[in-house]
């Protein structure tokens, strides 16, 4: 069954239809072809024909190089690579006349060598009905992205049991991205639903790793740890860290969990499982995606509102009740203030086997108060103020 979730059916491309247009919304369109004797992906916006934008990566290496440039008349000209960081090093250019396909004309380095290329409009065949979904998705939305991972390999790696459940752990190798798949010890159905989401987040999480090295050139640094919190009938929760540095001021680190309803395989938003508010719980738009649809204007408001008002003040109580401690006003500046509503207003949370882990997330100059290890809401206390999703909930 895995096979069928995770392959991206390259082999069988000519036996399917063929998907009519390669651009995205934005005016980004996509386009194959050889730079030298090499095969390429490009992607290209022109939409302001003095500022074009751009990037490509070889297939044989796919890693992004940026383009820059301009568009006069029917010549494009463009520069890859930058000098963002103060560097003043000759960087290879392109020059390509447009053709009635695509572009054609010649690469040429910093030291004069020169080889000519050829691009085509990207034609990129449909999914077959064995694509992960998230796969599936990529050539209306990302259609460079979707060639990137054409090309590349989940390998298995090692093998784990966790709560008594068979976890098989999976690593792109280029990007060193892993995250687990769940073998054993779930029905059939519902260990489709969620090994769909848990792959399509590793596929997700690669495309982050290209997009940081993008940003970051060749300082860049993307390390990534995921820990299942806890496996159930009901429930899936994992914690992904990431420590990163993609270009700026300054390296930084942050926790992304994943809490998928084994039942649905739809991730659960906090207010499916906790609600403190009144009336009914919000319902939006990250319970039927990997968590990637924006909230709509009014649902964003009102999100706002509710977590602003009545969770993060309901939080501060029940964290002072439970740790009087911890909670405590700080005496000196330095210290750890866990009574500042605002580092509570965007927390990470995910279940764990003696509650609902929320943490705290503090601005830069205090980040060790990141992560506190006892921020619990026993499932006693989270049973007495259910979300919008029924669910089984451990007795803790």
């Amino acid at each position: 069954m895995l096979k069928g979730l995770i392959r991206l059916a390259p082999c069988a491309a000519v036996l399917f239809s063929l998907i009519p247009s390669v651009h995205a919304d934005d005016g980004r369109r996509v386009f194959t072809g050889t730079l030298g004797k090499m095969p390429i992906v490009v992607e290209l916006n022109i939409t302001q024909q003095d500022e074009v934008t751009g990037r490509y990566f070889y297939e044989k290496y796919h890693r992004d190089l940026p383009l820059s440039g301009a568009l006069q008349n029917s010549t494009l000209t463009l520069t890859e690579g930058n000098n963002r960081y103060g560097d003043d090093k000759p960087l290879s250019t392109l020059e390509l006349e447009e053709t009635g396909s695509g572009w054609q004309g010649e690469w040429k380095s910093p030291q004069g060598k020169k080889l000519p290329v050829k691009l085509i409009e990207a034609r990129l065949t449909a999914p077959t009905s064995s694509t992960l979904p998230f796969i599936a998705a990529l050539p209306y939305s990302e259609p460079y992205e979707y060639l990137r991972l054409q090309g590349l390999k989940l390998k298995p790696a090692k093998k784990e049991n966790f709560m008594g459940y068979h976890l098989q752990w999976w690593t792109e190798p280029e990007t060193k991205i892993s995250l687990f798949s769940v073998e054993s010890g779930l029905s059939k159905d519902d260990q489709q639903r969620v090994n769909q989401q848990l792959l399509g987040r590793l596929w997700n999480e690669v495309i982050s790793y290209h997009g940081c090295q993008l940003q970051g050139g060749e300082n860049v640094e993307f390390m990534q740890q995921a820990q299942p919190k806890m496996i159930s009938p009901a429930v899936v929760s994992l914690n992904i860290s990431t420590s990163y540095y993609c270009g700026g001021a300054h390296p930084d680190f942050g926790d992304s969990p994943l809490n998928i309803d084994v039942k649905t395989g739809h991730p659960l938003s906090l207010e499916d499982v906790l609600w403190v508010g009144e009336g009914n719980p919000l319902l939006h738009a990250e319970r039927d995606s990997l968590g990637d649809e924006p909230l709509s204007k009014d649902e964003s408001n009102a999100r706002y509102q509710y977590v602003s008002k009545e969770l993060v003040p309901w939080v501060i109580k029940q964290f002072t009740a439970l740790y009087p401690t911890e909670m405590k006003t700080p005496t000196g500046d330095d210290d750890c203030n866990f009574q500042d509503e605002s580092i509570w207003g965007t927390s990470p949370w995910y279940f764990t086997e003696k509650g609902l882990y929320l943490g705290a997330y503090f601005a830069r100059v205090q980040r060790s108060c990141d992560r506190p290890d006892w921020s619990i809401l026993p499932y006693s206390l989270v049973k007495q103020h259910p979300g919008a999703v029924k669910l089984q909930l451990p007795q803790g």
